[in-house]
């Protein structure tokens, strides 16, 4: 098991520690997305009149909207891999048949061709022979 991690990082101009079993570059890395965030929301007059609780709750609703939509955007992606995984499958399986119908049908040609050649065989066999 991972040991548990702690990093000060910079949110919204204020030093916070934070800590987790995830590296120190991830924890940077959320912190970074948050101070993202805040910019985004700071660059509205509105927010920036609003109570500090209500910015919270602002900001809680804006991450929550990125989190709701990246994990829709990943469930569209889990259902193309199922379906991309399938059509796969059904191509190798069509792949597979279509490689045992040609090697019957060599087999056949091949089992064809030497009754062809037996059939000439015989057949010159059975014509007279003529010699002038």
């Amino acid at each position: 098991m991972s040991s548990k991690n702690s990093t000060k990082v910079l949110i919204g101009g204020k030093i916070y520690t934070l800590g987790g079993y995830e590296s120190e570059e991830y924890l940077q890395k959320v912190a970074a997305y948050l101070n993202n965030k805040l910019t985004d929301l700071s660059s509205s007059a509105m927010f920036n009149r609003q109570h500090a609780d209500v910015r919270g709750i602002m900001l809680s609703l804006n991450v929550a909207d990125d989190y709701f939509k990246a994990r829709s955007q990943a469930e569209v992606f889990e259902e193309d891999s199922v379906s991309k995984n399938r059509e796969v499958y059904d191509l190798k399986n069509d792949l597979i048949a279509s490689q045992i119908q040609l090697e019957r049908l060599k087999e056949d040609y091949e089992k064809l061709k030497a009754e062809k050649e037996e059939l000439e065989r015989q057949l010159a066999q059975k014509k007279p022979s003529t010699t002038r």
